[in-house]
Formats: C-alpha cells, structure tokens, sequence
C-alpha cells in the first residue's frame, strides 16, 4: 500500500510538473511568484507595521488580495523533480530535502495558503490591528517554509 501511496505522489508530481513546463522555467516562475509575494507583503508591512500613519485600505486591501491570489494560484505545481537544482532567474534556494519532507512540507504550504486568506479576510475590514495580527501569522508562515526547505543566502 505505502509504495502504491509513493508512486502516485510521484506521478502526481511529475504529471504537475510537465504541465508547468521544464525545470528552469517552473524555478523562474516560482521565483517569480515569491518576489511578487514578498513585494505585496511589504506593502503591508510599510503601513501597517512601519508606519501606520501612513495607513491607506485599499492600497493594502490590493495587497493582501494580490498575496491570496498567488497563494491559491497553485504554486505547488511549481515543485517538480529536478526543481532543487538550477537556475531560474538565478540559483534556485530550494533545498534537495523538500523532496523528502512532503509531509511537513504539505502543513507549512497549508499554513501559508490559510494566513494569506486570513490577511485579505481581515485587510477587508480595515482594521489595523487584525491586519497587523494577520499580518504577523502569514510572515509566521513564511519563516516555516523558509527554515524547512529555503537554502539560506
């Protein structure tokens, strides 16, 4: 049963993985997405952290919609084999274990998809202090994946 289980992972990811394309293009794109990630992020964080008296909702609204977007965009598909090696539009950081934590890799990916749609829940109600609460689970998020499977530059 456990190598039945292991060999549909397997499929399933090369299967996801062909339909995203080679492996430097799945490393730019995934590359991409984080960068966009990150750009949104520290929207938020500038206004709401750094200077909240230069709070604007909607600009952070966007942002936190933009960040649940890339969250729930599928980025899992962007981990194929080989994905640990390479460049995209530089070295890839991922780490050659990730292909071996899946179990833990699976809780932080659902951490992180459930504090980006936390954010953009709680940036729609314009209050700060949730935003800076929700704001702080999803960076929470963000370091657990990073400390699982993130090289360190």
């Amino acid at each position: 049963m456990k190598t039945k289980l292991i060999l549909a992972s397997v499929l399933t990811a090369t299967t996801l993985a062909a339909t995203a394309g080679p492996t430097e293009e799945q490393i730019r794109f995934r590359q991409s997405a984080y960068s966009f990630i990150g750009w949104n992020a520290a929207k938020i964080k500038k206004q709401v952290v750094d200077n909240p008296e230069n709070f604007d909702k909607d600009r952070v609204i966007a942002a936190a919609n933009a960040i649940a977007a890339a969250a729930n965009s599928g980025l899992g598909e962007l981990y194929g084999p080989g994905t640990d090696q390479g460049i995209g539009w530089k070295q890839t950081r991922l780490k050659p274990e990730f292909f071996e934590k899946q179990d833990e890799v699976k809780v932080v990916a659902e951490k992180f998809n459930l504090a980006a749609n936390e954010l953009a829940k709680g940036a729609a109600t314009g209050d700060i202090n949730i935003i800076k609460d929700q704001f702080g689970k999803l960076s929470e998020s963000c370091k657990g994946c990073h400390d699982l499977i993130r090289v360190k530059e």
